[in-house]
């Protein structure tokens, strides 16, 4: 008996022993490797999120939290961008999870005779600014990356963007926190976004100053000039970066004190009319020579008909070159619940009257629109291109691509994937060479499955779908044609 006691015991505390070795291997494996964020921020524990992804498929009768139920972006969502960017097949086995129940839910009309690939086109450029900036340009994608500033995003995460943009051949905006070497650090082509605070751009008392604009437009990097009059998550408010966030690199690049927090205001104190507001982008496009436009979530929209009339009054070429419209229902920033809940229109009603108000005052091939808001996946592209987007950008499909994992920690300095904290230590998990390879996987699945759908729709290129391409769940538990909800002058709204 005594033998086999200590057999047993000896058993045992191999088997310990076994256990405690290969959890300080796994320990030291998830800490070097580089693909999975949270794994290298929290060795071997940081396995369990992806073994409990995995069970949840198996028992996910069990659960209330179904595919599509989870919010602000569902399971659904996560795993189509998390698939895309590490270039894994982003098909799915045994239907839909999609409920076609939701108001605004996109049908696209597939043709009968479908797009041959042999005969499709590839990604077509689209010049902004033609004829006006002295120097326009030729853009060469249909998606980009939507404004996330240096602060509320990470030194890898910034890094990560702009390789990945670099390598995709898309755009950068660096949001309003001014330019850093970091969105320099790839190479591409970059949108610099001026907020109300006009960090980086500002002087000692905070006002536009000429001669810095002219040091951000002598990068050649750098093609556009964005005015953000207001954001989807907070319409009415201006930026809100945590004293916590604000590190010395951050505070020089914004022209702030460091450690204290970054408060926008909710306007900009020079821009008060439609009138300022062409007079401001006729300054900024004459010192810089780049093209000029500006971001806004629409909410009373009167505005824009007076913009487009003091437009006409002037002549097309006071025209902004582009136009940025933003969703209301919320975005990467931080901002009080109300204005992220309830002020500003959704995108689905925003994209479709702006570009009728454009057609209307006659403006079309002068002012590039661009779509913004929870544009994640392919389907969401192009419903925008079929309500007429010129272009579309994405703020959180990105951070999807860099690692995030919906933790909700933007506003706090403690995200665990590194992307939004500036703590060296959560930080270290984020390795950008391997997220810039995310960032551009992204991408281009992206254009791949939007011009997929174009293709069903019976299209050669995804710019080439109308309203009538696609239809929208309406609450009588019908569907109607994007073209009969917002008919629009002029178009032929005879389906193909």
């Amino acid at each position: 008996m005594t033998a086999i006691l200590n057999i047993l015991t000896s058993l045992f505390i191999l088997v310990i022993g076994v256990v405690a070795l290969a959890l300080v291997v796994l320990f030291f494996i998830d800490r070097y490797q580089t693909s999975d964020t949270v794994r290298r921020n929290y060795p071997v524990i940081g396995r369990m999120r992806n073994i409990l992804s995995e069970l949840g498929e198996f028992f996910r009768q069990y659960f209330f939290a179904m595919d599509r139920e989870e919010m602000p972006f569902n399971r659904a969502q996560r795993e189509w961008v998390n698939d895309a960017s590490k270039a894994h097949s982003t098909n799915v086995a045994f239907g839909s999870t999609q409920t076609l129940d939701p108001v605004g839910t996109p049908i696209f009309v597939n043709c009968p005779w479908p797009t041959l690939e042999t005969e499709a086109h590839g990604i077509v450029p689209m010049v902004i600014g033609e004829g006006v900036a002295r120097e326009p340009y030729n853009a060469p994608s249909f998606f980009n990356i939507s404004g996330m500033s240096y602060g509320a995003l990470s030194t890898p995460a910034i890094t990560a963007l702009s390789n990945g943009a670099a390598n995709a051949g898309c755009w950068l905006n660096t949001g309003e926190g001014g330019l850093s070497p970091h969105h320099l650090d790839g190479g591409c082509d970059i949108v610099f976004q001026i907020g109300t605070a006009k960090y980086g751009v500002r002087d000692k008392e905070g006002h536009l100053c000429d001669d810095k604009l002219r040091e951000v437009a002598a990068h050649p990097e750098v093609k556009m000039f964005e005015l953000k009059l207001s954001q989807g998550a907070k319409p009415g408010k201006g930026g809100i970066l945590p004293g916590a966030k604000v590190n010395a690199q951050i505070a020089a690049i914004r022209g702030i004190p460091e450690g204290e927090a970054s408060i926008s205001p909710n306007r900009h104190p020079d821009i008060g009319s439609s009138a300022e507001l062409l007079d401001m982008i006729a300054r900024i496009r004459e010192v810089t020579g780049k093209p000029v436009g500006f971001k806004t979530v629409v909410g009373a929209h009167g505005w824009i008909k007076n913009l487009f009339e003091e437009i006409n009054r002037r002549g097309p070429e006071s025209a902004p070159d582009f136009i940025t419209v933003d969703s209301g229902d919320g975005g990467t920033g931080a901002a009080p619940l109300p204005l992220m809940d309830h002020v500003g229109l959704t995108l689905r009603e925003a994209l479709p009257m702006m570009v009728d108000m454009r057609d209307a005052a006659g403006l079309k091939d002068r002012i590039r629109i661009i779509a913004s808001g929870k544009l994640v996946t392919p389907s969401e592209v192009a419903w925008a291109l079929c309500a007429g987007a010129d272009f579309t950008i994405s703020a959180r499909g990105f951070m999807f691509a860099l690692g995030c994992i919906q933790a909700m920690k933007c506003n706090k300095n403690t995200c665990p994937t590194g992307i939004t904290t500036h703590d060296p230590a959560l930080q270290r998990g984020l390795d950008p060479a391997n997220k810039a390879v995310r960032v551009a996987n992204f991408v281009n699945q992206i254009r791949k499955e939007v011009g997929i759908i174009a293709h069903s729709v019976g299209v050669k290129r995804p710019r080439l779908m109308q309203r009538y391409h696609v239809r929208l769940r309406c609450a009588d538990g019908r569907s109607r044609p994007l073209d009969e909800l917002y008919p629009q002058a002029g178009a032929d709204n005879q389906a193909a």
